[in-house]
């Protein structure tokens, strides 16, 4: 028996199919052995740095059977992903069966399918240590900056607050971008614009040039001078000084890479990254086809652009038999990414069949895998098409002091946007002869103002880590889920926003550690990170150089970084321990609490914040009295504790709905999550009834479930939660 060991179950069954009895396939389930949880976990001697690793809990009965069958196996193939954590996690894997590392050939394909995988097993290799030391130098210089810094902040501003090397860098992006916003100043301008005509025909035209000189966009910012341009525009003959004609080619854009997908699925469909991923992730590891469970796309975490020749070849004669000659250009299209260090070795995302189109997949795949698949597929068949072609126009219409210029275009051919599409529609120009004298219909002043920048959306956030240098592709969905689930950011409409706290913890961090923000700093150690990839750099010197000064700043900065903690004293004293009783701010806003914390965990309650109110208990009737709580202020019982009943007042209670609950009869709330607003039943945690779309009183015509309302970019509709029945609400 041959073992092959894997990360993904999934990934192990679609191999198993298309291998013999002869091969056994398991999966890892992922990292196996890490650093520890709560522990720091690195013994440094000297200048050396020795990783404390140890074997995961959750992982115990897959670690034994991989031991056992590993001693049973005559031959055991390291089957893990083809990047650095890949090759990480097949190193610890064989270094939790024998240490022998060398012993374990390692087999890497950028496609899970027959032919990728047979040919991996005819060509093994080693396993790769300077890639292995790469990832283990990312894993400990991340080790370092979270478990240094992170207690330096809850010291000094608040608890639950944590850093990290690539998150800090990124959440400074969003702050500076929030501060510029917040500073911005609107600049007002005007322009002038005209509407010409020929024989019926409009032609529209904005000022390019008054008396000799040229008008750029923001040039006219006086209101009464504009004006006056405009009384003599309007009193002016006009007649057509030049004409332009110009050929222009567009080129298609290249297949995806990782950062690049991310981006498109946000922009078109509206996935998250994490969400783009993992249905990225789905489709790399084996989904259905019409030749059985195989994967469908190949490696989806790169930043290469390189296209396999035989790929190449057969967009090339796709292309030709759907299309016509005219669609395939002369020679294959060759990309290459303009990101430092750029794995060149691995391939762009494409998919793995091109005779499994999206018309074929559609009876195979689930809807959100089919919408990213078909993205991935007519952008790979596209960048192998031809460029498309425009005809430009320009037309340039004067009178003594001024000239109008005026643009249309047309496609001449359409090329890639056959498969692209186009949005852009033509817009062609009269024929018209110079020196032809045309007649003004029209003059108008328009005031315009300059706009702030736009907040970052993920997508926008992902290109811009990615041109800076900051991380790698594994690294930016992580990055901003986890900024999210630390409540430093939140995503509303699409647009990224830092949370209040988000402004101090930056402050600070710029202050003290700028490196840790900086982002020439963080790409220089990604290069360095690559350096050591191809042996380049010692891995244990990068780490060297960053930790000593590092390890310095952290020690001064626990006695000369002033706390930001608002702490007020109150002259009363713990009832628990003696300690003095003091004023935070806290999430939900001020408390008394024990100056002890965290070994005394007192909280004192607030009796003076207690006062009746008009309502009723709706369980036994008694009056109502307002209180303050971790959650904010709210109503409680006055017969407590006989009676529990309780009412939000925060800010943030649920709003109730006037529609029932399927499951259980009670009331619908709307409420807050991390991922936005959702609908539940107000009876949580009996009832778990929840929706994502607006549940109403309407009944399904087909199977009478709950109706729920929904929307699309043209139309509004009802939903059936059960049989999906759809009826139209309008434009």
């Amino acid at each position: 028996m041959k073992l092959i060991i894997v990360e993904s179950p999934a990934k192990a069954k679609t191999i198993k199919n298309f291998l013999s009895n002869d091969y056994k396939v398991i999966a890892s389930k992922g990292h196996i052995r890490d650093l520890p949880k709560f522990t720091f976990g690195i013994k440094i001697e000297g200048e050396s740095f020795i990783p404390e690793y140890e074997s995961s809990k959750e992982h115990k009965d897959i670690i034994k059977e991989i031991k056992t069958l590993a001693k049973e196996a005559e031959k055991v193939y390291i089957a893990t992903d083809e990047d650095r954590e890949g090759e990480a996690i097949g190193y610890h894997i064989t270094q939790l069966i024998d240490k022998k590392t060398s012993s374990y050939p390692r087999i890497v394909f950028h496609e899970i399918t027959k032919q990728a995988i047979l040919d991996s097993l005819k060509n093994p290799r080693n396993i790769n240590m300077d890639m292995v030391n790469a990832q283990q130098a990312r894993r400990l210089l991340d080790r370092i900056v979270g478990f240094k810094l992170s207690p330096l902040l809850n010291q000094k501003i608040q608890k639950g607050l944590s850093a990290g090397r690539v998150q800090s860098s990124a959440l400074k992006l969003v702050v500076d971008r929030e501060k510029e916003i917040r500073d911005f100043k609107p600049i007002f301008y005007f322009s002038i614009d005209a509407i010409f005509s020929k024989n019926k025909e409009l032609i529209e035209a904005h000022l390019v040039e008054w008396r000799g000189k040229k008008i750029a966009k923001m040039d006219l910012r006086d209101e009464s001078d504009a004006k006056s341009m405009l009384e003599v525009i309007l009193k002016s003959i006009f007649s057509v000084k030049n004409i332009e004609v110009k050929n222009k080619k567009v080129s298609p854009p290249p297949p995806f890479m990782t950062s690049t997908l991310q981006q498109s699925a946000s922009s078109i469909l509206g996935y998250s990254p994490s969400r783009t991923m993992q249905i990225a992730q789905r489709l790399y590891e084996g989904v259905a086809t019409p030749n059985g469970s195989m994967g469908v796309i190949t490696y989806m975490r790169t930043d290469s652009l390189n296209i396999a020749k035989v790929a190449q070849n057969s967009a090339r004669k796709l292309l030709e038999t759907t299309f016509g000659k005219n669609y395939i250009p002369k020679t294959p299209r060759i990309f290459s990414t303009k990101q430092k260090n750029a794995q060149e070795a691995h391939e762009a995302i494409r998919p793995t069949n091109l005779n499994f189109s999206p018309e074929i997949a559609q009876n195979y795949l689930k809807s959100d895998e089919l919408k990213l698949y078909k993205l991935i597929y007519n952008r790979f068949l596209a960048s192998q098409s031809s460029d498309a072609e425009f005809q430009s126009q320009n037309i340039f219409i004067n009178s003594n002091d001024t000239v109008f210029k005026a643009s249309g275009s047309k496609l001449v051919f359409d090329g890639f946007y056959k498969i692209l599409g186009n949005d852009d529609k033509d817009k062609i120009l009269p024929n018209i002869a110079i020196n032809e004298k045309l007649d003004l219909k029209e003059g108008k002043l328009n005031p315009h103002q300059t706009e702030p920048p736009a907040r970052f959306s993920e997508a926008s956030l992902i290109k811009t880590l990615e041109g800076l240098g900051i991380g790698r592709p594994s690294t930016y969905a992580p990055t901003i889920s986890l900024l999210q689930n630390r409540d430093y950011i939140k995503v509303e409409k699409k647009q990224i926003l830092p949370n209040e706290i988000s402004f101090i913890v930056i402050d600070m961090l710029e202050k003290y550690f700028l490196e840790i923000v900086d982002s020439g700093f963080s790409a220089k150690l990604e290069e360095k990170l690559d350096d050591i990839a191809i042996s380049k750099l010692d891995w244990q010197k990068v780490l060297w150089e960053f930790y000593e000064p590092f390890s310095q700043k952290v020690n001064d900065g626990k006695n000369t970084i002033t706390s930001l903690k608002e702490i007020k004293p109150t002259g009363q004293s713990c009832p628990k321990c003696g300690k003095e009783l003091v004023v935070r701010k806290g999430k939900f806003g001020e408390f008394v609490g024990c100056s002890g914390y965290p070994k005394c965990k007192y909280i004192k309650q607030e009796e003076n914040k207690e006062e009746e109110s008009d309502e009723k208990c709706p369980k036994c009737g008694k009056a109502m009295i307002k209180k303050f709580g971790r959650n904010g202020e709210f109503l409680a019982c006055s017969g407590y504790p006989k009676c529990k009943s309780t009412k939000s007042l925060a800010k943030n209670a649920p709003k109730t709905l006037n529609v029932k609950c399927p499951k259980c009869g009670g009331d619908i709330v709307e409420r807050m999550g991390r991922r936005g607003k959702f609908y539940g039943c107000g009876n949580y945690p009996k009832c778990d009834f929840i929706s994502n779309a607006k549940p109403t009183n309407s009944k399904c015509p087909k199977c009478q479930s709950m109706m729920v309302t929904k929307e699309s970019k043209t139309k509004k509709y009802l939903e059936c939660l059960e049989c999906k029945h759809k009826e139209n609400l309008g434009e």
